[in-house]
C-alpha cells in the first residue's frame, strides 16, 4: 500500500522549512527589485513560486501513484505547449501518439520496468512513422516526425525521469532538492548576467546569459546546496552529493533553457500565455529540468547507488 508523505513528519517540517525560506527570499528581492531593475525577473519569478511551491510540496506529498499522475499530466501539458509554439498542434495524430507515449513511460515507471523506458524512444520513432504510411502521405512529413521526436525525447522521456528520481529512496526530497537549487540557479544567472555580465558565449540564441553570470550562479547555487543539505536525511548531507546536486543543477539548467530558447528563436517565438505569475510560459516553468531530470537521476543512482539498479 503507498503511503502519503505527509505523513511523514520530517516531511511536513522539511515543507514548512522550504516555504518559510521562500518567503524570506521573496521579501529580500521585493525589497530590491524596487531600487535595481537587474532584479525584477528574479522577484517575478519568485513572486510565481510563492504560489506554486504549496501546490508543489502538496503533490510530491501524495501517494506515489498520484505523485507520478502529476508528474504525466505536467510533461503532457509542456508537450502540449510545445506543439502550439511549434505550430504542429492541428496535426492531431503526432499530438495524440506523443500523449500515449508519455503515459506508456509513466506506466513503465510505475512497475518498475526500466527496459520498457530505456527502449520507449526508438518504439515512439517506428510508430509516428507509420504516420505517413498510413495517412498516405508525405508532404511536411519529415518536420513533423523531427519536431515529434523533439518534443517527447525533451518533454517526455527527459522529463519523465523525475517519475523515477521519486521512486528512489527518500525521493520526494530529492525532488524538492533539485527543483528548489534549479530554479535558484536560473535566477541567480538572470541577475548576475545583468549586473556583472560581458562574455556573451551564446549572444545569437540570447543575450541574458553571460560567461560571468553563469560562473556566479555556478558557485552560488553548489553554495545554497550545501546551506541547504540539512533539509535532506542524514545520509544525504557528504560533501559528495550537494556538489554533484548543486553542479548537475546549475549546468543542467542552464543546457535545458537554452535548447528550447535555440526553438523559441527559430521559430521567432518568445512565450505562449501565462502558467503561473512571471514570466515566461509554462514551456519556460519546466524547460531547466529537461536535461537536469536524467543527469540527476543516473547521478543519484549509480554514484550512491540509490534505488534498484536493475
Amino acid at each position: 500500500m503507498e503511503v502519503a508523505q505527509w505523513n511523514n513528519p520530517v516531511y511536513r517540517e522539511t515543507v514548512l522549512i522550504v516555504l518559510v525560506f521562500l518567503f524570506l527570499l521573496g521579501s529580500i528581492f521585493f525589497v530590491f527589485h524596487r531600487k535595481n531593475a537587474a532584479f525584477l525577473g528574479t522577484w517575478a519569478s519568485l513572486k510565481s513560486w510563492l504560489f506554486a511551491a504549496p501546490v508543489i510540496l502538496l503533490v510530491l506529498g501524495l501517494p506515489y501513484g498520484w505523485a507520478l499522475a502529476s508528474l504525466t499530466l505536467v510533461a503532457i501539458f509542456g508537450s502540449k505547449t510545445f506543439f502550439q509554439i511549434t505550430g504542429m498542434y492541428h496535426r492531431s495524430n503526432f499530438v495524440w501518439i506523443c500523449y500515449i507515449g508519455i503515459a506508456a513511460l509513466a506506466y513503465a515507471i510505475y512497475i518498475d520496468w526500466h527496459r520498457l523506458y530505456d527502449l520507449m524512444p526508438m518504439i515512439f520513432l517506428f510508430t509516428i512513422c507509420m504516420v505517413p504510411l498510413i495517412r498516405n502521405n508525405y508532404i511536411h512529413m519529415i518536420q513533423y516526425i523531427a519536431l515529434t521526436l523533439i518534443g517527447f525525447s525533451l518533454l517526455g522521456w527527459n522529463f519523465m525521469h523525475l517519475g523515477w528520481i521519486l521512486k528512489l529512496d527518500n525521493g520526494p526530497f530529492l525532488l524538492i532538492y533539485i527543483i528548489l537549487l534549479t530554479e535558484f540557479c536560473e535566477n541567480a544567472l538572470m541577475a548576475s548576467s545583468k549586473l556583472f555580465g560581458h562574455i556573451k558565449p551564446f549572444s545569437r540564441i540570447t543575450s541574458k546569459r553571460t560567461l560571468e553570470g553563469f560562473v556566479v550562479a555556478l558557485f552560488v547555487t553548489v553554495a545554497l546546496a550545501w546551506g541547504m543539505r540539512h533539509l535532506m536525511p542524514s545520509g544525504f548531507r557528504s560533501p559528495p552529493f550537494w556538489i554533484a546536486s548543486g553542479i548537475v543543477a546549475a549546468c543542467g539548467g542552464a543546457l535545458g533553457d537554452l535548447v528550447l530558447t535555440v526553438v523559441r528563436r527559430d521559430l521567432g517565438i518568445k512565450q505562449v500565455g501565462a502558467f503561473i505569475i512571471g514570466r515566461g510560459d509554462f514551456l519556460r516553468r519546466v524547460d531547466r529540468l529537461i536535461f537536469v531530470a536524467p543527469i540527476y537521476f543516473y547521478v543519484m543512482k549509480y554514484m550512491f547507488s540509490l534505488g534498484p539498479m536493475d
